[in-house]
């Protein structure tokens, strides 16, 4: 194993210490030759050094307040069905677990049961692989009763592969007929059976949140402002950009998934323009397919969006390999490139002279309609341009109305206020309302039928 030196104190939840969950190792598996070839020909797989991964590895274990006693990439020839990473690596590493008194191992991988209880047993520790860390994560960042259900629904398809046959002895004789009696269910069967009833529950819970997240989009439509959502890679500074913004105090630290449940405010942009700005969980690599499909209620959120302001770190080495990442869990969602997405590319501060200048030429030679706009969420650089940017893409989505309305229509002027932004109103001499509206297609169809207006 290529050991790493490692800081201690960063990217903890609780930096003064007093809060540690265990001493852990973390490993990176290196793939090397046909097998590295094998996995970069996957679809959506991202190059990333080695380094990088173990670097961000380390941040996802300290995130839950794990003491990384030491961290190391392990270089791999072929992924083995037993371990994963062979044998003789294997007795390496156990030889380093017990050196350290580390209680949990972390494998940056995706291990199957097998391998993930074969380790267990010869490191007497511990394991979890990238999957379980991450799921860890999630349910102590879960903040609400919606988020709680989703960790808690990916976690109970996690571990229903993961059941063992450790209580074999605990069979219970259930049917037959008179004094006969059959094997009965075994424990792994109840288990099994008692998981699946408590997912079905969970998702039927999940279902009521679907269709109150859909009432609330429903009313926010009714009060006609758009919807800008926040995406971005984990740790890309959305939460500081969405405090910024909205002057909110929404959690913001240097760790990854600091935030997890969405949250939305209104803000007013430079010209007028009301919108509803929201802050989303974020996204990593290789971001586990069931954390995907469990946040689908509150990844709507997107979905829905008029616009999906993308958050990059642009200071760092795997800015470009993140991005695809993201770019592949929106296309999970449906959210294809022809919607509305603007480039934030954050953290400008921390560039160099040089590398500032690179970056804004390259979004200058950008077409005018993808072109990004470079900020910094923590010293406010760049914001209002931004804010000025995202004006401009949600105005050309939306039809300007002149209308003349009779000022004794209360209804009429009623539906108008319910289903439009209404930027001027003066009444005439003859008893008429001059309105000029703003709105979305479908509602300035609605409103041209109604009242016979005319689009600018």
């Amino acid at each position: 194993m290529e050991p790493r030196r490692v800081d201690s104190r960063s990217d903890r939840l609780s930096p003064h210490g007093g809060s540690e969950t265990g001493r852990a190792l973390v490993l990176e598996p290196y793939l090397r030759g046909r097998a590295a070839a094998s996995a970069q020909s996957r679809p959506g797989a991202t190059a990333r050094t080695p380094s990088s991964r173990l670097d961000e590895a380390v941040g996802l274990a300290r995130a839950i307040d794990l003491n990384v006693v030491s961290a190391g990439i392990v270089p791999v020839g072929a992924i083995r069905p037993a371990t994963f990473i062979g044998k003789g690596k294997a007795e390496e590493i156990a030889g380093l677990v017990k050196t350290q008194d580390a209680g949990i191992v972390v494998m940056d991988c995706a291990l199957s049961p097998i391998q993930q209880r074969n380790l267990e047993k010869a490191w007497n520790a511990k394991v979890l692989d990238r999957t379980g860390l991450i799921l860890e994560i999630f349910g102590r960042r879960a903040r609400t009763r919606e988020g709680a259900l989703q960790v808690e629904l990916a976690h109970l398809n996690y571990q229903k592969s993961r059941l063992v046959r450790s209580w074999t002895h605990l069979e219970r004789q259930r049917g037959g007929f008179g004094f006969l009696g059959g094997p009965g269910e075994t424990q792994i069967e109840s288990d099994r059976r008692l998981i699946e009833e408590r997912i079905a529950r969970i998702e039927a819970e999940l279902e009521k949140v679907k269709r109150t997240r859909k009432l609330h989009r429903d009313s926010r439509k009714r009060v006609p402002y758009p919807v800008a959502a926040l995406v971005g890679y984990t740790n890309a500074g959305k939460s500081t950009l969405f405090n910024r913004m909205t002057r909110a105090r929404v959690l913001a630290a240097d760790m990854l998934f600091a935030t997890l449940d969405p949250t939305l405010r209104a803000i007013e942009l430079p010209k007028g323009l009301r919108i509803i700005l929201s802050d989303t969980v974020g996204f990593i690599a290789d971001l586990p397919t069931m954390l995907v499909a469990a946040f689908r209620a509150t990844l709507e959120e997107v979905i829905e969006a008029d616009l999906v302001l993308h958050v990059r770190d642009v200071s760092g080495e795997d800015s470009e390999a993140q991005a695809l990442d993201v770019e592949q869990v929106l296309g999970q969602l449906g959210i294809a490139q022809e919607n509305a997405i603007l480039e934030a590319w954050n953290k400008t501060d921390l560039l160099d002279d040089e590398m500032r200048i690179r970056l804004s030429n390259l979004a200058t030679r950008r077409p005018a309609g993808d072109r990004p706009v470079l900020v910094s969420a923590l010293s406010g650089e760049g914001i209002e341009q931004l804010a000025a940017q995202i004006e401009t893409r949600l105005a050309q989505r939306r039809i300007t109305l002149n209308l003349v309305i009779p000022a004794s229509d209360g209804a009429g002027l009623s539906w108008l206020y319910r289903h439009a932004e209404v930027i001027t109103k003066q009444l005439r001499d003859d008893g008429q309302v001059v309105i000029v509206a703003r709105t979305d297609p479908a509602n300035a169809d609605k409103a041209r039928a109604k009242f016979d207006g005319e689009a600018h």
